[in-house]
C-alpha cells in the first residue's frame, strides 16, 4: 500500500496567507509548503471567492502537516479542535500567548486561547506533565484549573506543596 498523505484542514472564512505567515513566525522549525488558489472562470460560489485569492495553503508547525482552507462562513472556528504546543518553560509559555492573544484573540482558561482568527491554541509548559504526575498532582491540577495563561512558578509551588 502507498504512503498516505495526512493532515489536519483547518476551515477558514479569508485571511489564510495572513494566518499562515503570523504560525510559522511564531513556531520554530515552521514553513509554507504550499499554496492552490482559486481559479479565474466561472465562481462556483459566487461572490464568496476572487480569483486568485488563496483556497488552501499548506503549512507544517514544528513538522506537523496543517492546511488552511478558505472555504467561507459557513464553518466557523471552534474550541472542538484546537492546535496543543508543547513548550520548555515560562518565557516560551508568554513569548507564544502574548502573541497568540495580540491584536484581538482571546485569553480562556487552563492554558487555552484563540488568536485573532478564531483558532484554539493550547499553550503547555511541559514541566505541567511532570509535576501533575508528582505526589501532589490533584494540587497542581486545581492550581491549573485557576489559570489562564499556565504559570510555570505557582504550578511548582503547587507541588512542592
Amino acid at each position: 500500500m502507498a504512503p498516505m498523505d495526512v493532515r489536519t484542514v483547518l476551515w477558514f472564512d479569508g485571511r489564510i496567507e495572513e494566518a499562515a505567515e503570523r504560525y510559522v513566525s511564531l513556531v520554530p522549525g515552521s514553513a509554507i509548503t504550499g499554496i492552490t488558489r482559486y481559479p479565474d472562470g466561472d465562481d462556483p460560489w459566487p461572490g464568496e471567492h476572487r480569483p486568485g485569492e488563496a483556497l488552501t495553503v499548506d503549512l507544517h508547525l514544528s513538522g506537523v502537516p496543517y492546511q488552511l482552507l478558505n472555504g467561507g462562513p459557513q464553518f466557523p472556528q471552534s474550541e472542538a479542535v484546537s492546535i496543543a504546543v508543547t513548550v520548555d518553560g515560562q518565557a516560551e509559555v508568554d513569548r507564544l500567548w502574548d502573541a497568540l492573544v495580540a491584536d484581538g484573540g482571546e485569553e480562556s482558561m487552563c492554558g487555552w486561547c484563540r488568536d485573532r482568527y478564531g483558532v484554539s491554541w493550547q499553550v503547555i509548559p511541559k514541566q505541567l506533565g511532570e509535576l501533575m504526575q508528582g505526589p501532589n498532582g490533584m494540587a497542581v491540577t486545581r492550581a491549573m484549573l485557576g489559570m489562564r495563561k499556565l504559570d510555570v512558578a505557582a504550578l511548582e509551588a503547587a507541588a512542592a506543596g
